[in-house]
């Protein structure tokens, strides 16, 4: 009776308060390494608000973006970022920083986003290089309820300059802790 009313709590936890995620990819560095294991905050946008600039969220993003190398849901400009997801979302899960919410203009200098015309200060970020993705000048404007997530990989990462701003009801949740490996646990 006990180890099922304890696998019963442990499951009631992870389904609707704080779940483990397994980063799949390098997208993140420095902040969390791929293979590394994380904690998310599944109630911080439900029951805390609304996502800000710098929280580190895992979502769905949209339907397309899981292919790899992304898939706009208009027509894409080079000069630009995806302005549109598709309007589906994917079933998988995405981990990512937000660095524009909803009715920000922003354009990329550099890997850095441009955000009302002032940039950041991101010290937790790895510089883009001279990728073609590092540089998008023409600004586009965040729908209402939509915000745009970059690894912060910068020259590594698939993120909304590829497949578009993501709806607010698509991301999962706040990242807050890592657990995995031993060397990495702590709050980031």
């Amino acid at each position: 009776m006990i180890v099922a009313m304890a696998i019963g709590l442990a499951l009631g936890i992870q389904a609707f308060l704080v779940k483990p995620y397994q980063i799949p990819s390098s997208s993140m560095l420095p902040t969390i390494e791929e293979g590394e294991r994380v904690l998310v905050n599944r109630l911080s946008y439900t029951l805390g608000g609304d996502p800000s600039i710098g929280d580190v969220v895992v979502f769905h993003p949209p339907k397309g973006a899981d292919a790899g190398g992304g898939q706009c849901g208009v027509e894409e400009d080079r000069n630009r970022a995806c302005p549109e997801g598709t309007e589906e979302a994917s079933e998988q899960n995405f981990i990512k920083r937000v660095v524009a919410g909803p009715g920000d203009s922003i354009y990329v200098e550099g890997g850095q986003p441009v955000v009302n015309g002032e940039k950041p200060d991101e010290p937790y970020i790895r510089k883009c290089g001279s990728l073609g993705i590092c540089d998008l000048p023409k600004p586009i404007e965040i729908p209402a309820d939509h915000y745009f997530m970059m690894g912060d990989n910068r020259g590594s990462s698939d993120d909304s300059r590829y497949w578009g701003p993501v709806p607010r009801d698509q991301i999962i949740g706040k990242a807050f802790f890592t657990y995995w490996p031993p060397r990495s646990i702590g709050l980031f």
